[in-house]
């Protein structure tokens, strides 16, 4: 393979995101990321659901697949079982992910496909001028509001870890360093990783802004909080990590975490798979419809 370099990982497409968002930041991440784990550009592929956030896979040269407004992770998720040596990251909004597609959300959790799901959080639907999204707080009145927020927000952090996720974290799109390697980390971890990543809208959401952030950021890791939750966990420290990790997943206002939250050792999904397939995943779906014999997983599954 030849010796690539971050340009190689950019597209000849110039984002067209209003000044100032963090989508740049998020994007200068996932390049860096992509490039700093030398990851073949056509063994990779990037999915996006609709929003502002679904033009990610346009300004980076790997496989880029934009799909319904809801629907990234089935369609994510389904890419990587069929090519499970493929690196697969996908990409949404808190609208595409948490309103229209918090089913799939949840969903996914329980299989720990191996792959990562970034969340860029605004709290406000952005492409469509600024309506209130589902991690907006009860009462919370934006700029692009008429009124008050009515219905309260969703937390992503406790949300996917009552799913399922094997690894969760929160970033922030300003922080392009340690985003990039936040990143990495999700990227390199064996399942389900969601990165949760707080992004200013600086068209439409007044309230939390660059500068309201500034002061209340700090990093769990720097306080020396341990995410990692090994296999074999006696039920008594289990109870203690998840009661720490809930501590932390709730903080907000005048101090707000950032970090890796949890960091759990459960089989993949694609692992799972073995009891059904014994050849998955040296051999898989996309090398052809001959190449792999599910006549025994459709037998397993008969009525």
């Amino acid at each position: 393979m030849v010796e690539l370099k971050l340009a190689d990982y950019k597209a000849d497409k110039q984002p067209d995101w209003c000044p100032g968002c963090g989508d740049y930041g998020i994007l200068s991440a996932l390049q860096m990321a992509l490039f700093e784990l030398r990851l073949d550009p056509s063994q990779t592929a990037i999915f996006s659901g609709i929003g502002c956030s679904a033009k990610t896979p346009h300004y980076l040269n790997a496989y880029g697949v934009h799909t319904l407004h809801g629907r990234v992770l089935p369609i994510a998720q389904g890419a990587k079982l069929a090519n499970p040596h493929l690196t697969v990251v996908a990409v949404g909004g808190d609208g595409d992910g948490l309103g229209i597609g918090a089913g799939h959300f949840v969903a996914a959790g329980r299989r720990n496909v191996d792959l990562l799901y970034i969340l860029y959080d605004n709290e406000v639907y952005g492409l469509t001028k600024g309506q209130a999204g589902p991690t907006l707080g009860l009462g919370e009145k934006t700029k692009s509001l008429p009124k008050p927020n009515p219905q309260g927000r969703i937390n992503p952090l406790l949300l996917a870890f009552a799913s399922g996720y094997t690894w969760i974290a929160r970033g922030y799109a300003y922080d392009v360093k340690g985003l990039k390697e936040l990143i990495k980390e999700g990227i390199q971890h064996k399942g389900l990783a969601f990165l949760h990543v707080l992004q200013p809208c600086p068209t439409y959401n007044d309230l939390h802004t660059k500068e309201w952030f500034a002061p209340r950021l700090y990093r769990l890791q720097e306080e020396g909080y341990d995410p990692h939750v090994p296999a074999g966990l006696s039920p008594e420290e289990l109870d203690r990590k998840m009661a720490l990790f809930q501590e932390k997943a709730v903080e907000w206002g005048e101090r707000i975490p950032i970090g890796v939250f949890w960091k759990a050792e459960v089989p993949t999904f694609e692992e799972r798979l073995k009891t059904y397939l014994p050849r998955y995943p040296e051999v898989y779906p996309a090398l052809g419809q001959e190449a792999l014999d599910l006549k025994g997983l459709l037998r397993e599954f008969a009525v």
